[in-house]
This record gives C-alpha cells, structure tokens and sequence, in this order.
C-alpha cells in the first residue's frame, strides 16, 4: 500500500491536475464577451475574430502592423517641463505620470515615427489610450509638432492616429493651449503643400477633437469609434431628450459629413497607401514585397535562334 499511497496516487495526481494558466493569455471582448486567445487577437489586430469589434491597440503595435516589414524610426520629442503646476488630488501627478510609464512601457501618451508604407514615406503619430486616457498636455503637444516639422523637413505626408480623453486636467491651461499649438503645426503642413491624414480610433473626445484631429483633408474613423468634444451623457443631461440611436459614432458622422471613411483596422493600411499616393501625385501601389523595375532596368530576354 505505501508504494500505491507515495507513488502511484501522486503521479496520476500531477498527471491529471489542473494547470495554473496565466492571466494575459485571454482577453475578453468588451462588445460580445467572447474569450478571444492572445495570439490569434494580436494577429488581428485586437480586432475581436467573432464581432469585429476594435479593441484598443498600442501605437508601437499599431506602428508594427503599419510600416513596411514593422521597421520604423522614432522621432525624438522635446521634453516638456515636469509638473508644472504642483497638481495633487488623489496622488500627486509625478506618481500617476511613473505608474503610467511602467504600466504602458511608455514615455508618454504619443509616439512619433518615420518610416514606409507600400515603398511610399511618411511620419506617422499615434495615440496612447493607455497612458493617462491618451490625454492631451504638453509632451503631446510638442509631439505633434515635433512631427509636422519632421514632415515638412523630409516633406513627407503625415498620418495621425488620435485616441483621447480630452486635455490632460493635471497640466490645467497648460494643456488647453495645445490646441492652438497643434493647429498651428497642421497648418505648417498645409503651407508646404503636404497632406494630412487623420485616423480617429475610439474614443476621440474633449480638446483633441476639437483641434487637430478634425483638421485632417482625409478623415478616416474605425467603425463604431466615439468621435465627440462632450460625452453622450453629458448632452443628454444638458438638453434632457434621448439621443439617436449609434450618435456621436464613426458611422453616424459618415452619414452627417463629418467623416470621410469608416475603415476597418486590417484594411487601413492599405487605403492609406492608396491615398497618399494619389494626394502626392504618384503612380499606384505596387502589389508585392518589391517595387516595380524601373523601365531602363527591364532586361529583354535575347530572341532564341
């Protein structure tokens, strides 16, 4: 009985018992509940596989999806000052700026990149919902400046992903005159004859609504993205009536004109290859790895005898 009691009985046990499975290896979709497994959402983009519903994404992600073989070159952003305000509430603001970074692995709420897309340059800058609800203050604002003077530098178009909760309330007014600042740096763009693009991604809200991700000469959204300067709630409460069903959504605006295109995430590479292309006067995308042969570099295969 000892050997079946200190052998046996173990073995099948540690055959048979259940194995602890770490946590980050399923995500549940926010739109249908659906447990989705880590990889096959990051193959898709963190697009749910049973709704298509679009989950948040990280720019460096994004950025990996976007650019040719996922190489791209990060544009250095000058550093605002730390704090400027003193601001405290629940913690003080330097110790929500270091739990963001080591939750995120970022600096700060957007990166900027250079880099090609279908053989065609541009500089891209993304938003990090993550970070602090993605929320406009000054890194922000000297990040999108910093990448219309790259743009117009290498004069090349720019490609904005915008995902924000509005202004960043521990830089107070600070942070809402980023959105001049940002309107003059779109406007440095259209002085140079450049093209800019905007992809709002949910949520898209408050002040950056209201500057620089509504100047774009193309608008594009992800669908079902919430695209507003005041919440949904906020008017409801304000007017006192019931809203229309989907407002304030990417495909409510389409239909408004207040959007271009409403594009899923897997396809947005390719239209913007498309239409930068088509804003810069080039000829259209080569299908493929490799760029077409320049006409004076085709060899004519010798006639046989």
């Amino acid at each position: 009985m000892n050997w079946i009691t200190n052998y046996v009985r173990p073995t099948i046990n540690s055959i048979f018992s259940r194995r602890e499975v770490p946590d980050n290896l399923w995500s549940k979709c926010d739109e249908c509940g659906t447990m989705l497994f880590h990889r096959e959402l990051k193959d898709n983009l963190n697009v749910c596989t049973s709704c298509g519903h679009h989950m948040a994404i990280t720019p460096r992600a994004r950025f990996s999806a976007l650019f040719d073989g996922g190489i791209f070159t990060e544009v250095k952003v000058p550093e605002p000052v730390t704090d400027p305000l003193h601001f405290r509430d629940q913690k003080k603001y330097p110790e929500r700026m270091k739990s963001a970074q080591k939750s995120t692995g970022e600096k700060e709420a957007m990166l900027v990149a250079t880099g090609e897309i279908g053989r065609t340059p541009i500089v891209a800058a993304a938003q990090d919902f993550s970070f602090m609800g993605g929320s406009m203050g000054m890194y922000v604002g000297n990040a999108i400046i910093a990448a219309a003077e790259e743009a117009v530098k290498l004069k090349r178009p720019l490609v904005l992903f915008s995902a924000a909760g509005g202004a960043r309330m521990q830089e107070g007014i600070l942070s809402l005159m980023q959105m001049p600042r940002t309107t003059v740096a779109v406007q440095m763009l259209k002085e140079a004859s450049l093209p800019y693009i905007v992809v709002l991604t949910h949520p898209t809200t408050g002040g950056v609504t209201a500057s620089y991700a509504m100047l774009g000469d193309v608008q594009i959204a992800e669908p079902n993205a919430l695209i507003c300067f005041a919440g949904p709630r906020v008017i409801e409460q304000t007017i006192r009536e019931k809203l229309p069903e989907g407002f304030q959504r990417a495909e409510y605006l389409l239909d408004h004109g207040m959007l271009d295109r409403v594009t899923p995430r897997g396809k947005i590479r390719e239209e913007l290859i498309t239409i930068i292309r088509m804003l810069l006067g080039m000829t259209p995308p080569v299908k493929g790895d490799l760029p077409a042969p320049a006409p004076d570099a085709a060899a004519v295969a010798p006639a046989k005898p």
